[in-house]
């Protein structure tokens, strides 16, 4: 495949605009599927009652880590984002920004995080601590480990540590059926996101879970998504969460097994943003029913 020729942003872009997009802040479905966990976390710890100022520390906190995260990616990979259509128009890719504006962006948005982080009690707090090599650390996985979307995971799995912590103060065996839901989860909605880059990540010599799978990436999505399913029937039993939750747990496998199903179809154009756009709403759809299945 040829190096196609880099599209231009206008010339008429702000500096405000470019940082937003550095941020991702333009594209809030995956600021909002980060999110998502944390908020599992704070509601099903405090049985639905949390503080009021602890869900908008963990709202701001995980907007200011996503940042942050985000903006060390494309300073690891603005030379491999360069060669792949969907991302050469990054701005530290395209030098719209410079590296030190990155490096001072990136330094600001986990100062944010750092300072929300002292309002949590001192386990959430060293939590938070070792989450920051991991966020730091994924974007070089893809370079030398085969599954880099299990770092991202990993990485995802501290939002549900830290929010529970922070609420309860302990971690408990919900708590650890929650975070291994949210790494099962994420690891089906990250190795849907990777399928659309396989050829691009095949030539440039990326790992990534889509390539590691091969032909049965379609089936590992699906046992993915089975398994989160599963997992989260398990903390629905330890919690003895009502009949609002079941329904939701229901609409969200239904909505799995399409996707699962879609993924496998032959000759037709993948819907593979359009799935992990849905899983913002699946997450949403599944917090709605913890909150009721907790009150009702």
């Amino acid at each position: 495949m040829n190096k196609m020729t880099q599209t231009a942003k206008p010339q008429t872009e702000s500096t405000l605009t470019k940082v937003i997009r550095l941020l991702r802040w333009d594209k809030p479905a995956g600021r909002f599927i980060l999110m998502i966990p944390a908020l599992w976390a704070v509601f099903l710890a405090t049985h639905a009652m949390p503080p009021i100022p602890l869900v908008g520390v963990i709202v701001v906190g995980t907007f200011a880590t996503s940042a942050a995260g985000c903006v060390i990616n494309d300073l690891w990979d603005r030379d491999i984002d360069s060669e792949v259509e969907r991302t050469r128009d990054r701005p530290l890719t395209s030098r719209t920004l410079t590296i030190q504006t990155g490096i001072v962006i990136a330094i600001i948005a986990f100062a944010c995080a750092g300072v929300i982080a002292l309002y949590l009690n001192p386990l959430s707090f060293w939590l938070s601590v070792v989450a920051v090599p991991v966020i730091i650390c994924y974007p070089l996985a893809k370079r030398f480990f085969p599954v880099p979307q299990l770092v991202l995971s990993i990485a995802w799995g501290f939002a549900v540590l830290i929010s529970w912590s922070a609420a309860a103060a302990k971690l408990d065996i919900a708590t650890w059926i929650l975070w291994s839901a949210t790494i099962f989860w994420t690891l089906g909605f990250d190795t849907v996101y990777a399928m659309s880059d396989r050829e691009d990540d095949q030539r440039l010599g990326i790992n990534s879970s889509a390539l590691f799978f091969g032909k049965y990436t379609t089936n590992a999505v699906g046992i993915f998504f089975l398994l989160t399913a599963i997992l989260l029937g398990l903390l629905g039993i330890k919690m003895e969460l009502h009949i609002g939750f079941w329904i939701t747990l229901g609409i969200a496998t239904v909505f799995w097994f399409i996707q699962y199903k879609k993924l496998g179809q032959e000759d037709i154009l993948k819907p593979y943003a359009q799935i992990f756009r849905q899983n913002v709403w699946i997450g949403f759809i599944l917090l709605a029913g913890m909150i009721t299945g907790l009150i009702f």
